[in-house]
């Protein structure tokens, strides 16, 4: 199992910190654009710990050179079911910097964007206090 995948089962925060790059860009299912840096993103994955119900993760996919990992995932947002994908890349030191996440169907898209338009300012001062 795959260290990122491990840490998220494992509701260990800290560890999916201490994978991600500087530099990270996170590209959310929700916003139109991408959040660049480490303390955004970090906080960006905290709140969705927070709104996601029942989060399995169901399929792992990597490229032969293990740069590329999709993490195909299952969860609920306000009584919604939803599909999902962390696509992540990892730079030359194995951190990620790349992460892009990806939802479905519509319904469960507006819910998830609802949910975390609603800890946004949670988000921010948290990523500023970092």
């Amino acid at each position: 199992m795959h260290p990122f995948r491990k840490a998220v089962e494992n509701g260990d925060l800290d560890a999916v910190a201490a994978l991600l790059a500087d530099d990270v860009v996170f590209t959310s299912p929700v916003a139109f654009k991408p959040y660049p840096g480490k303390a955004i993103t970090t906080a960006i994955l905290r709140a969705v710990t927070q709104v996601f119900e029942n989060f399995t993760y169901v399929r792992e996919i990597a490229n032969p050179d293990g740069r590329d990992h999709a993490f195909v995932f299952t969860a609920s947002v306000a009584g919604k079911k939803l599909q999902g994908c962390d696509f992540l890349h990892f730079d030359e030191d194995g951190k990620i910097d790349d992460f892009t996440v990806m939802v479905r169907p519509l319904s469960a898209a507006h819910a998830l964007s609802e949910a975390m338009g609603a800890q946004f300012e949670k988000i921010a001062q948290e990523a500023a206090e970092q």
